[in-house]
């Protein structure tokens, strides 16, 4: 089953940061930031899709690598953030 969150987390960042990849390339644990594949503008402006779309405030110290590395990170982080 497809998580939505991973799945507009996922699409987000092919549109934004990787045009033209293969969908199937990016995995759920694909390590996004600690390899390189998002630099620190790149990671700045990643958090603002979550933010935007789900209306959610990602705190300075949850912008990194520890938050933010794989899609299913930034997933988990979105969850945390809606939960009451």
């Amino acid at each position: 089953m497809n998580d939505p969150v991973v799945t507009a987390v996922k699409s987000n960042v092919l549109d934004a940061f990787l045009p033209g990849a293969d969908p199937s390339e990016l995995a759920d644990d694909t390590p996004l930031i600690s390899t390189g594949i998002l630099d620190s503008l790149a990671t700045v402006r990643l958090v603002t899709f979550p933010e935007d779309q789900y209306r959610i405030a990602v705190a300075a110290h949850e912008a990194s690598a520890d938050h933010l590395d794989t899609l299913t990170q930034i997933a988990d982080l979105v969850r945390s953030k809606l939960q009451p």
